[in-house]
């Protein structure tokens, strides 16, 4: 791979990878491939503008950054249109008060799983008709250490389970779930106890949020388009910058 005539080794590459998370070999080497591309160009024009010294790279490129990328301030039109767009993102924290019957089964054993799931799904229909029996069973049949408080968890927030229970559960009414819920664990029988938070936040409650974020977002997009005309006007082989998805772009 060479920028405008420097070339970066193959090595690089590969060290750079492993700070790439997610997708194969080959996507994290593209990626990489094209974090330091990013890198090499704006050292070079840090080079150009006399900002490159020995040592001090990573500060040159701020220094580049600073003075060549312009962003504009978010101001109270567009943080008031952002509010009123994406409201439901300015709640407060919504906790729910769950309970539930763990019928545990290993995620590579298909029949155990099927044979849980039937017996949660008995669970729910024997619950149905007497709801008062769910302490007695979940200390009887649950499989999790809330057994010992009839299946009582408590207050559970966002990020406070397993993502596959949380997805689930987040949208429930209050009441017993009518079919259980796999997660990675095996089958839940789950009864939502209450529900508190939620509440819509005023504007002004975030207005500081929303200003720092549309800020953000703005730098993000005005070095991706700084980075476009650097990459226009250089001589860039074995490596494709339209892909661009290194922090520096983002």
């Amino acid at each position: 791979m060479r920028i405008n005539q420097v070339e970066l080794p193959e090595d690089e590459i590969n060290l750079e990878s492993a700070y790439v998370e997610g997708g194969g070999i080959d996507e994290r080497n593209r990626e990489a491939a094209r974090r330091l591309a990013v890198r090499e160009l704006l050292r070079q024009r840090a080079d150009e503008l006399g900002y490159a010294t020995e040592g001090r790279t990573e500060a040159a490129v701020e220094e580049v950054l600073e003075a060549e990328v312009r962003v504009p301030e978010a101001d109270e039109e567009a943080c008031r249109r952002y509010f009123d767009a994406n409201r439901e993102r300015f709640r407060t924290p919504e906790e729910l008060e769950l309970r539930h019957i763990l019928l545990a089964a290993a995620p590579d054993d298909p029949h155990e799983r099927t044979r849980q799931r039937d017996a949660a799904e008995a669970l729910v229909g024997e619950l149905q008709t007497d709801p008062g029996r769910f302490p007695e069973l979940a200390r009887t049949r649950s499989a999790c250490p809330s057994a010992e408080e009839g299946g009582h968890l408590g207050l559970i927030g966002r990020g406070q389970t397993v993502p596959e229970l949380e997805e689930v559960v987040m949208r429930l009414p209050v009441g017993l779930a009518e079919r259980p819920v796999e997660t990675r664990y095996g089958f839940h029988v789950v009864e939502v106890l209450g529900r508190s938070g939620g509440e819509p936040l005023a504007y002004e409650d975030v207005r500081h949020l929303i200003a720092d974020y549309l800020r953000e977002r703005g730098w993000r997009r005005a070095v991706s388009q700084y980075v476009r005309l650097l990459a226009a006007r250089a001589e860039i082989e074995g490596v494709d910058l339209e892909a661009a998805d290194s922090p520096l772009v983002q």
